[in-house]
């Protein structure tokens, strides 16, 4: 049984196959020039000792108001927003009720580097069934096939999928 994370959430929006093939051990990204960058960003903000780490999941940040997750960039905001609205949930149901601030370091796709996202309890319900699906979805015995698209190129498992 693979256990939900907040990664897992965010692989499975962006690419479904991905997050089956890093579920199941086959990590690639140890290769990948944009992950190592990410890996870098995110212990440099951890050395602000701004990082929250509760039960399973790890929080960039974590205020009265807000839980932040910080992105290199806004390349997948859609992923990203799965991500956070993940934590968002894990938190209200052990009673802390925040919303979600996502910050991109790199704007380059959307009109704005800040978003806000606050879930109302049928947002919530919706998620929670989606996070049923991924579950069920992981513990399928082979991947999805792989499908070419333009984010592909990018993609530490791009060789592993199409070569």
């Amino acid at each position: 049984m693979v256990m939900l994370t907040g990664t897992v959430v965010n692989y499975y929006t962006h690419c479904k196959r991905q997050c089956w093939l890093f579920c199941h051990k086959l990590n690639l990204e140890d290769n990948s020039e944009d992950v190592r960058v990410g890996r870098v960003l995110h212990e440099l903000k951890r050395k602000d000792k701004d990082e929250v780490a509760l039960d399973g999941i790890k929080l960039d940040k974590l205020t009265e108001e807000y839980v932040t997750e910080i992105k290199k960039s806004d390349a997948d905001i859609a992923a990203a927003i799965a991500q956070l609205e993940y934590y968002l949930i894990i938190l209200h149901d052990k009673g802390i009720v925040r919303k979600g601030r996502l910050e991109c370091l790199e704007k380059n796709k959307q009109s704005k580097s800040i978003h806000t996202i606050v879930l109302t309890e049928e947002e919530m319900a919706e998620r929670k069934e989606r996070y049923q699906r991924i579950e069920e979805f992981l513990n399928a015995d082979v991947p999805p096939i792989p499908e070419l698209k333009p984010m592909c190129k990018k993609c530490a498992y791009y060789e592993y999928c199409f070569i």
